[in-house]
């Protein structure tokens, strides 16, 4: 599973809104419009689940269990881990890998760029674009 969906408490502020998810302590975030304090919650998320292995995710509180104040309400946010990966930890990393020398051979010999072909197939076995 790839997307998760935590509630965020977002707070009115003079300017825009403050945003913290209480299932991720220290995860808070703001923007000047809601569209962008939804958007940087998910950041802020990814942040805070970067180095935390999917498994041991924090499970979700329920909405209607979140005490809020007068200027409080709840929001849904989607933390999508493919989405984040994709655009915050697009490094390269080097695999070595195993191929019979006659397919090597016919490779070079039409010029196959190995990392695209490696990549490509790998995109349509997991199903991710």
């Amino acid at each position: 599973m790839s997307k998760y969906y935590y509630p965020a408490i977002f707070m009115i502020e003079e300017v825009g809104y403050s945003v913290i998810v209480p299932d991720l302590p220290g995860c808070f975030t703001q923007g000047d419009t809601i569209e962008e304090a939804a958007e940087m919650a998910k950041e802020a998320m990814g942040l805070y689940l970067e180095d935390t292995p999917e498994e041991e995710y924090a499970k979700p509180s329920k909405p209607q269990d979140i005490e809020l104040e007068d200027n409080q309400f709840v929001m849904m946010v989607e933390f999508d881990k493919i989405a984040y990966d994709k655009k915050f930890n697009s490094k390269a990393v080097k695999k070595t890998l195993t191929i019979p020398m006659w397919l090597n051979t016919l490779a070079e010999k039409n010029h196959i760029n190995f990392s695209s072909i490696l990549q490509s197939a790998l995109k349509a076995h997991l199903g991710v674009e």
